[in-house]
């Protein structure tokens, strides 16, 4: 790594080490509200955008150019893993991503393979590449990928899901599948995240988006031994961010499942929420997307907030609680970022 790298805001707050502002980016930030991305996803569907890695590139880039970010994310989707791995994916119009051959029964794990030859998915990686090759030289690239609860619901509901009560089925009725599924996907995971680091990330985010329908106690018996595999199976030098959204009683059991930094969602208090995983980790977070809808006054007045709660400490990385929403004006987007550097700013 670089010395440009390696001191840059991001890596230096997830080493928890001083640093001169607080580091923000935005999950999400290469999308539809923004006019560079909508230039781009105009002349091709989503899933030939995120396969082509000259466009996926392009995107990635742009967003962290014109938005002032501190790291840029790389343009991908959590699902493309799935289709090597035996699954069939499309994304339909309005309706989002569908599964057409889901999980439903045992005899279904026989068609589901490990990933093998990760190159199945090398556009992604010569995405990185790309980007890589083209950042400014002190901006980290973020890989990341789906968390093995998450990609699971995808592939027995079908598609996205309120209840998830198909999923709880089979956790609760057929734990020989749910094992043998969560083991390949885990597998798989490590696989994937590792080749995203070799060709050129810094760190990487784990995405558990649909995890907090669980119960602690459901968490703790069918997701976290496959979530603390992954975690094993990166290298222990490279920052990982855990991101689960939609249950602050999980807070826990998260930190406990691993991560350097514990990304968390607006549902509760960043500063209640460091408390929690404890000190010795760094936190991501947590300003609720819809926020940046209001008015300035609002925006730079709640993200105030979000940075009380760090009370400046070292190891705080600014974002959203999720992902920024399309109908979102850029500007404000901006005058985040810039509020955040200029509210952030400490003496080192």
């Amino acid at each position: 790594m670089t010395p440009e790298l390696h001191e840059s805001r991001f890596l230096r707050a997830a080493r928890r080490e001083p640093t001169d502002t607080t580091p923000i980016w935005i999950m999400r930030q290469a999308g539809r509200y923004l006019p560079e991305y909508r230039a781009v996803r105009g002349r091709v569907s989503f899933l030939e955008l995120c396969k082509r890695p000259d466009l996926a590139a392009e995107v990635t880039l742009t967003a962290q150019a014109a938005l002032g970010v501190d790291a840029a994310i790389l343009f991908a989707d959590l699902l493309p893993i799935l289709e090597p791995m035996g699954f069939e994916l499309e994304y339909t119009q309005g309706d989002g991503p569908a599964i057409h051959n889901p999980v439903r029964v045992l005899d279904d794990l026989g068609r589901i393979r490990e990933l093998g030859d990760v190159e199945e998915l090398g556009f992604v990686f010569e995405t990185v590449r790309i980007v890589r090759k083209n950042l400014p030289p002190n901006i980290p690239l973020l890989g990341f990928a789906g968390a093995p609860f998450t990609l699971a619901s995808y592939v027995i509901e079908g598609r996205g899901s309120r209840d998830f009560a198909k999923t709880k089925r089979i956790m609760y009725g057929c734990r020989a599948l749910w094992d043998g599924l969560m083991t390949r996907l885990a597998d798989s995971l490590i696989k994937y995240l590792r080749q995203q680091i070799e060709s050129g990330c810094q760190a990487v985010q784990i995405f558990d988006s649909w995890a907090g329908c669980l119960s602690p106690a459901d968490y703790r018996d069918y997701v976290l031994p496959y979530s603390q595999r992954v975690f094993a199976g990166i290298p222990r030098d490279v920052p990982t961010i855990h991101f689960l959204t939609g249950n602050p009683a999980l807070l826990p059991l998260q930190r406990e499942a691993g991560g350097t930094i514990i990304g968390v969602d607006w549902r509760v208090e960043l500063g209640e929420a460091w408390r929690t995983v404890g000190y010795d980790v760094a936190v991501q977070g947590n300003l609720d997307p819809v926020t940046l809808q209001a008015d300035l006054a609002t925006i730079k007045s709640r993200a105030r907030t979000v940075l009380q709660g760090a009370a400046g400490r070292p190891g705080h990385i600014f974002n959203l609680g999720h992902g920024v929403l399309p109908e979102t004006d850029p500007d404000n987007v901006k005058a985040l970022v810039a509020f955040v550097h200029e509210q952030g700013a400490r003496p080192r």
